[in-house]
């Protein structure tokens, strides 16, 4: 058991360090994309400076090396687990081993060591583990990025508030649907983070200085 977990925990922190930003602009455009803008890695400083197309491709692969960790973590447990198939035992595990992969897949991204340690701020990242954990909160969070950064112009804010959306749905969920409590955890923890690497963006919208997208 510990040593399917300790698997998924490298894996997970191992695919969520792919810098598909940083490879992308480089590739395309012969940019470090850590030398300019946020200094990030992620899909909106990709967007910025280097254009849309590569920003959306950013943002589908970022979605999918999250994505495919959770994935990836739950067929590691069902698979090499025997005293997993118990019962209601089985999910629980499961849901455990999604959450880890998640929190590992995310921190990845967030601190690659492929990129030293210079990634993105976690969001798609986090909406990547939703669709393969939940995909109800992650397509309803994903709705509210898109509506809030189309309205304001600015992603930074639609990042945010998708973000808190999706944790909102959770808590209903969880005490009408018996939605797991671990992925209520899980998105109380990763919410918080997304919050605090938006600190400086937070301030810049307060003052009214955030860059807008267009």
């Amino acid at each position: 058991m510990v040593a399917e977990f300790i698997v998924i925990l490298v894996i997970a922190y191992l695919l969520g360090s792919i810098p598909f930003g940083l490879i992308i602009s480089k590739l395309k455009k012969g940019v470090d994309v850590r030398e300019y803008g946020s200094g990030k890695t992620g899909a909106t400083n990709v967007m910025r400076i280097t254009g849309p197309k590569l920003g959306v491709l950013t943002l589908v692969l970022d979605v999918i090396k999250a994505a495919g960790a959770v994935m990836l973590a739950t067929v590691i447990i069902d698979g090499n687990s025997g005293i997993l198939t118990i019962g209601g035992v089985s999910v629980y595990w499961q849901h455990i081993a999604q959450v880890v992969a998640g929190l590992a897949a995310v921190i990845g991204h967030n601190w690659p060591i492929f990129a030293k340690f210079k990634g993105g701020k976690g969001v798609t990242a986090y909406f990547g583990t939703l669709f393969a954990i939940y995909p109800p909160v992650g397509i309803f969070g994903a709705q509210i990025v898109a509506i809030a950064a189309l309205r304001s112009r600015h992603m930074s804010l639609g990042s945010i508030l998708g973000s808190v959306a999706a944790l909102c749905l959770m808590i209903p969920l969880a005490i009408l649907y018996n939605f797991p409590l671990i992925y209520l955890a899980y998105g109380l923890v990763v919410v918080a983070l997304i919050v605090y690497q938006h600190q400086d963006n937070i301030k810049r919208l307060k003052q009214g200085t955030e860059r807008q997208m267009w």
